[in-house]
């Protein structure tokens, strides 16, 4: 799909000022091997809740590529703390590389907070990772693997909520449709797949049912 594509593109643009080259292309490989999908859902959001011009709005790109670096941050440390390279019986050398890729993962992060933060998205984003560290220690004191989860469906919300402010619409509540969307999926699939003609169905009807309930509260 077209968002799909403008999210990869914007990406690799985002972090090609990124030092040393090795790091950027351990960024941009990380990113490319991965779904797409919560920066083209973002994009799509936009689409559905608003008038998107076709020059596009102002900074959508940007908010696009921001939920998907941070996804992406945390989708890299969420791979490295069950693998846990450093551990002593790694291979000689794994924690090596290890330590470029947790490095990759703030990078991606941090980038992306940079790219949300004058966003309404902004505290959002925060609460994410926030939310995500403590899924974390969480999963690993109940070994309760299902909690890797908790991170699609807290980005799911995250990239409705950064693409209908974006317009200038109030973002539904979509707790419950995060949830069907992941499903008992391990990761996001690519963003065709997952962003189907019936799931954005739902997440039209949400906003529907907000803006009808506005119109009760306000009259």
């Amino acid at each position: 799909m077209d968002e799909a594509a403008a999210v990869r593109g914007a990406a690799e643009e985002a972090v090609r000022d990124v030092v040393p080259e090795g790091l950027r292309e351990e960024i941009t490989g990380f990113v490319e091997s991965g779904s797409v999908a919560p920066g083209a859902l973002t994009l799509v959001v936009a689409d559905l809740f608003g008038e998107v011009d076709p020059e596009g709005v102002d900074g959508l790109t940007e908010r696009a590529v921001g939920v998907q670096l941070i996804y992406d941050g945390l989708r890299l440390t969420r791979r490295l703390a069950h693998e846990d390279p450093w551990s002593a019986a790694a291979d000689a050398g794994a924690d090596i590389a290890a330590d470029m890729e947790i490095l990759a993962a703030d990078v991606l992060v941090s980038r992306g907070f940079y790219l949300l933060a004058r966003t309404e998205a902004a505290g959002a984003a925060v609460e994410v990772v926030r939310a995500f560290g403590r899924d974390q220690t969480n999963r690993r004191e109940r070994e309760e693997p299902g909690l890797d989860r908790e991170l699609e469906r807290d980005v799911v919300e995250l990239a409705v909520l950064a693409g209908a402010t974006a317009v200038g619409a109030e973002s539904p509540e979509t707790g419950a449709f995060a949830a069907d969307l992941v499903g008992e999926r391990d990761g996001f699939p690519p963003a065709a797949e997952l962003l189907t003609e019936e799931a954005l169905s739902d997440l039209v009807a949400l906003g529907e049912e907000g803006a009808d309930e506005r119109a009760v509260w306000s009259d």
